[in-house]
């Protein structure tokens, strides 16, 4: 706690923005006096999943245009034992996927609390479903027969 006002840190990648994000930082933003958000650079996403498809510039002033974040900032690694030192934190937030992933953040006095997504969107969900819609879409297009020009009249021949 730093003058009596409790710093809250939330952290993730925010790849392609969603209401499941949204609802983490509020709920983070309702137990901070100080929120601090930290965006997770493409170098250490990819150092664990697949790269994101928003690049991390644009994900972090995706993020700095919230009006909830007092701070934004780049996230360089999982280990957060560095940041909570530095900044004070009194409090974590992150996404139920991590589950027991922070519970060390602990031992050095901060309140960890895992946010349930429950079912529903996820960046992942909504690549996977770009993803399918795209390679069927791709597959119709491949198995279409081709329409004679009689039935697909170019522009042009209606003038």
């Amino acid at each position: 706690m730093f003058k009596d006002k409790t710093i809250v840190y939330t952290s993730g990648t925010f790849d392609m923005f969603h209401y499941n994000h949204l609802r983490m930082i509020n709920y983070a933003r309702s137990l901070a006096d100080i929120l601090i958000v930290g965006v997770s650079t493409d170098e250490l996403v990819s150092s664990y999943k697949a790269q994101p498809i928003i690049p991390f510039n644009e994900r972090l002033q995706i993020i700095e245009a919230l009006k909830t974040p007092d701070i934004v900032i780049p996230q360089h690694t999982l280990d957060h034992t560095e940041i909570v030192k530095k900044l004070n934190i009194d409090a974590f937030v992150v996404g139920d996927d991590w589950y027991g992933k922070y519970d060390y953040l602990k031992d050095l006095g901060v309140q960890v609390f895992y946010f349930p997504y429950g079912t529903g969107v996820s960046s992942s969900s909504l690549r996977q479903t770009i993803y399918e819609s795209y390679d069927k879409t791709l597959k119709e297009e491949q198995n279409a027969k081709p329409k004679s020009v009689k039935e697909n009249p170019s522009p042009q021949a209606h003038k």
